[in-house]
């Protein structure tokens, strides 16, 4: 399980209730003991849900339980269940069912393209972009992973990618600058950009780690694959990472072409997933 910031508990509270619960308290419901529970209203991958719990115990709660990120969770089936003052539990509520709604929603979209891609081949990747909301990658990193999908990139800090923008501003076509970063970033993958299958073919010289296959058609793709495949056993050979458009729908189709990995945002665009939640005193039955 990844570790909670306490920071970032904090912020989720302040930005709901930065002065505290005004109804709760005014009703005189403070000290009273209660009980919530999250269960799904649909089917669902649950996502964030270690979070939601860490924000409960933050505000002095008592997790009962906490069904895992990742779990697959059928509709009616139990997510949280959490016990504590009256007070506590109102606070983190909306906090805590909204996340988890938003990343249940993204998470069941990954698991969704994973499964159409792992049903050609097992081993293939399913990398999303860093095309959260920002301020909101943590969290859209947690919920990509419990769907099975990998992050593409986390930041411009750890990963190398050269896009043909990038390549405007290199002399003779940025070939020699690509080459260069295999010496100069020796523990790095390189990743190269492309848009066509000549441009793909005139960077191999370069020997790239990955190529990025922008927008490529499936046929382009089979094809690119078929001219790799023909290479000599002592030629640099890389791996193809197809972008632009990846779905459920055409995931299975691309790896058939031959990518190796799968780049897309599809999961950020997802429709969050309807939890109910009940709060009862710890009197009812």
């Amino acid at each position: 399980m990844l570790h909670v910031p306490t920071g970032l508990l904090e912020a989720l509270l302040a930005e709901d209730a930065p002065c505290g619960d005004l109804t709760t308290h005014s009703l005189g419901l403070c000290g009273q003991g209660a009980r919530i529970s999250f269960t799904a209203r649909m089917p669902q991958v649950v996502a964030c849900s270690e979070v939601a719990a860490a924000l409960f115990r933050h505000v002095g709660g008592r997790v009962c339980f906490s069904a895992p990120a990742g779990q697959w969770a059928a509709a009616g089936e139990s997510i949280l269940q959490v016990e504590g003052p009256a007070e506590a539990l109102f606070l983190a509520w909306k906090q805590a069912q909204t996340l988890m709604e938003w990343a249940g929603g993204i998470a069941s979209d990954a698991h969704a393209v994973v499964q159409a891609a792992r049903r050609v081949r097992p081993d293939v990747a399913v990398a999303c972009t860093r095309k959260a909301p920002p301020g909101m990658r943590g969290l859209a990193m947690r919920a990509i992973m419990a769907g099975g999908a990998v992050m593409h990139r986390t930041g411009l800090s750890e990963t190398v990618l050269v896009f043909p923008e990038h390549r405007m501003f290199l002399p003779a076509g940025g070939y020699a600058a690509v080459a260069r970063l295999k010496q100069d970033l020796p523990e790095r993958k390189i990743v190269v950009e492309v848009t066509s299958i000549d441009e793909a073919l005139s960077f191999l010289e370069a020997k790239p780690d990955i190529l990025q296959l922008e927008k490529f058609p499936l046929q382009d793709v089979a094809a690119l694959k078929s001219r790799l495949d023909g290479l000599e056993p002592h030629e640099h050979t890389p791996l193809l990472a197809v972008a632009g458009s990846v779905n459920p729908d055409n995931a299975a189709d691309y790896v058939q072409a031959g990518a190796h990995i799968l780049v897309t945002s599809y999961p950020y665009f997802a429709k969050p997933r309807d939890i109910q939640v009940r709060i009862d005193p710890m009197s009812s039955s």
